[in-house]
């Protein structure tokens, strides 16, 4: 049986640290458009908007199990001036959230809306991870200045 509290608090849960980072992703694509990396820039903004995309879907499914739609507070999230911190302090982010997003997932298996709603967050967020170790390995590889004109 489909235990519709759990599917809100796991989906609260995100909605509010979602929009947090969505926040921190479009305050930091501003830095990075004042440095001149447009590319970083263009994507962080883009990025920010796909995550509250995805808040707005979170509170939509929430209002449909009957809960109260909410945004809580969340911890003040740290805005970077270089890009390759930034990258790797996101990147950190991601590979201890990832596996916990897994696990909500599976935790509302017996709610198939809840249950595929989070498995597309859990394949965007997947993706984004491993763009992210791209990133950073091209550091490595091509040296971070030149990686940094790439991003202009």
């Amino acid at each position: 049986m489909m235990n519709t509290q759990t599917s809100i608090q796991i989906l609260q849960a995100y909605a509010t640290g979602l929009a947090a980072q969505s926040m921190q992703h479009k305050v930091q694509s501003k830095v990075f458009k004042a440095q001149g990396l447009t590319k970083l820039a263009d994507k962080y903004a883009d990025h920010s908007t796909e995550e509250m995309g995805w808040v707005d879907k979170f509170i939509d499914r929430i209002i449909d199990l009957g809960g109260e739609a909410k945004v809580e507070a969340a911890p003040a999230q740290t805005i970077f001036t270089d890009a390759e911190e930034f990258l790797k302090a996101d990147l950190e982010v991601s590979l201890r959230e990832v596996p916990n997003l897994g696990k909500a997932t599976l935790a509302v298996a017996e709610d198939l809306t809840t249950f595929d709603l989070l498995k597309g967050y859990y394949q965007d967020e997947e993706e984004d991870m491993y763009w992210m170790q791209g990133q950073l390995d091209m550091i490595k590889f091509i040296g971070k200045q030149n990686w940094l004109i790439k991003q202009l």
